[in-house]
């Protein structure tokens, strides 16, 4: 299921998941949270709150970002076909689909993940969703690919997926939004058909001389 199989690392992964969700939860009901209502909501200790997020702030930043992005997505996905390849470039017209304010949230989560302290060993710094997202994306292919490749495909799209594909696109390339999404829409789908390419070639006969 998820691109690092080390059962340690997925434990995290799901810890790491609970706390976000947590607080996501609380700020649904209008709560300004504190560590102690966050740790309380996803059964963790203070001090396992701050392994995973050093900054408070870092948190509660990563759970807006989240909340705010997290239906446009699901719905998105949702109301796309069974094929593989359409549901990953619904993901991705979903991701570039975002106002100017949730985007200036992703610039300063990402400053904010390189700023701060490193997490618990093994940790995601951030990212857990987007995996989620992509894997529920492709699930129709689950069964085409074998698990190496499953894991390498996620792992490339999550690279041309989400905030840093982006801020590539606006900071470096200079591109528009709609220039943006159709170059990260090519690049996800040619990863798509790569894969499944590459699968088929792998299960193919060798080719005698």
């Amino acid at each position: 299921m998820n691109v690092n199989q080390h059962p340690r690392a997925a434990q995290k992964r799901r810890t790491r998941k609970a706390i976000v969700d947590a607080a996501i939860a609380l700020l649904a009901r209008g709560e300004t949270p504190t560590v102690n209502d966050v740790a309380a909501a996803a059964d963790v200790s203070r001090r396992t709150v701050y392994l995973y997020f050093p900054s408070f702030d870092q948190l509660l930043l990563d759970a807006t970002v989240g909340a705010l992005a997290q239906a446009s997505v699901d719905r998105a996905i949702e109301q796309a076909s069974d094929d593989g390849e359409a549901r990953v470039g619904h993901l991705v017209r979903a991701l570039h689909h975002v106002s100017p304010e949730i985007e200036k949230l992703g610039r300063s989560l990402i400053k904010l993940t390189i700023d701060g302290e490193p997490p618990a060993e093994g940790a995601p710094r951030r990212g857990y969703r987007r995996i989620e997202w992509i894997e529920q994306a492709l699930s129709p292919l689950r069964d085409r690919l074998a698990p190496k490749r499953w894991n390498q495909l996620v792992g490339a799209l999550a690279m041309v997926i989400g905030w840093e594909a982006l801020i590539v696109q606006r900071d470096v390339c200079g591109l528009g939004v709609a220039e943006g999404e159709a170059l990260s829409a090519w690049a996800a789908n040619a990863l798509v058909r790569a894969a499944l390419e590459d699968e088929r070639n792998a299960g193919a006969p060798a080719s005698r001389s």
